[in-house]
């Protein structure tokens, strides 16, 4: 419970210091003071400035092609990933964009921009530990003691999860009514740790986005390994949110908004995480490019249609 005072703290801050309607009884007929500059601006739109997306086969690996410009990250390296399934899946990002290019709904993108310029230069020891420091402020370890009905919903929602995770890794994890949380074992961080060590850069680049997301490292390694599926692993995330919007009442529009971007951005982490450990090629053919591809017709279900907000020149054309 706790924690969501800490997470309301900001917000109700701000909305008890702004007025509740327009002119008062305390304003009078003088002069206004200025009005607050936003604090926040939704992202600039493009438009749409390309008809075809192509991906082809370089040297580095797969790139992509908004006719017949190559895609660049922001630091201007070339857009290269590593899979042909995530090519294909970073392809049907930037096809499905309409007449305006709205760069906050390509999560896949920017994760790869993220992995490919890695601003943080943060090596694969320094993601681990990233993603593994949420062990000890998981967000289903931290438990109420009051109500009786939240703490018999945490109980029966969050248990069989730990449990579920306590046997899949042989490790003891618990949790705990304190603020300090739960302590977790030395040998349960080793063995978790080791476990994150099997990915590759690129795939824990998406495990630590989806940790983030989640607040939770156990319902992430749940939703990785396909123990939980999207709407599970974020509507757990959100027990005591749900179950303070059951009680209070629900804010028309902003909370529906909230569980759908978290749900988008906790989809395209995982879907991420999954392309970038596949060695498999996909089945669909490569749109066709000067390497002499077959045309690719099919589509990969848009992982997410909120999407963070990313930067990505393109090469100019020739």
């Amino acid at each position: 419970m706790w924690r969501s005072c800490l997470r309301l703290r900001g917000g109700g801050r701000h909305l008890l210091n702004c007025p509740r309607g327009g002119l008062t009884a305390s304003e009078g007929p003088g002069p206004k003071p200025p009005a607050r500059a936003r604090a926040y601006a939704p992202p600039a739109e493009r438009k749409r400035f390309y008809q075809n997306v192509s991906i082809t086969q370089g040297e580095g690996g797969f790139e992509i092609n908004l006719d017949h410009r190559k895609l660049r990250t922001p630091q201007a390296k070339l857009f290269t990933v590593p899979s042909e399934a995530l090519a294909v899946a970073v392809a049907t990002e930037w096809d499905s964009q309409q007449d305006t290019i709205k760069a906050y709904t390509m999560h896949l993108t920017t994760l790869c921009n993220t992995s490919l310029d890695n601003p943080t230069q943060r090596g694969k020891d320094q993601l681990i530990q990233a993603a593994a420091k949420f062990l000890d402020t998981d967000t289903v370890c931290y438990r109420v003691e009051e109500p009786e009905t939240l703490v018999e919903l945490q109980r029966n929602e969050w248990d069989p999860v730990i449990g579920w995770a306590e046997r899949r890794y042989g490790v003891k994890i618990g949790s705990s009514t304190s603020i300090m949380g739960p302590s977790i074992p030395a040998r349960t961080r080793e063995v978790l740790v080791s476990h994150l060590a099997s990915y590759n850069t690129w795939a824990l680049q998406g495990i630590e986005f989806v940790v983030s997301q989640l607040k939770s490292m156990v319902l992430t390694l749940g939703l990785i390994d396909l123990h939980l599926t999207v709407e599970q692993a974020v509507l757990l995330s959100r027990l005591e949110e749900t179950f303070q919007i059951q009680k209070w009442g629900n804010v028309e529009w902003a909370h529906d908004y909230e569980v759908w971007d978290l749900r988008a951005r906790t989809a395209a982490g995982a879907l991420f995480v999954h392309l970038c450990s596949e060695s498999s090629a996909v089945k669909h053919k490569l749109l066709q490019g000067r390497h002499g591809f077959e045309p690719w017709s099919g589509k990969i279900p848009h992982a997410a249609e909120q999407l963070s907000p990313c930067a990505t020149t393109i090469e100019p054309a020739l």
